[in-house]
């Protein structure tokens, strides 16, 4: 008979993120998306391109969870 612990500790049917979660780093993908491009359209090599892309939803990450409730 399992204990009621273990089962509890298995999650199955639990979210992985919660929607508010979600929001903010599907907002902040897409913002790094766009810088990425931007700054290949610009001219930047693409490690350049997506530094700035990664640096961008960094700071989107902390941006956007400051704003959503």
């Amino acid at each position: 008979m399992p204990r009621t612990g273990d089962r509890e500790r298995s999650g199955g049917g639990g979210p992985l993120l919660t929607q508010r979660a979600a929001i903010v780093f599907l907002l902040a993908a897409l913002a790094g998306i766009g810088a990425t491009v931007l700054a290949v359209l610009a001219g930047r090599a693409w490690p350049v391109a997506v530094s700035v892309g990664c640096g961008t939803a960094a700071s989107a990450v902390l941006f956007f969870q400051q704003i959503i409730d």
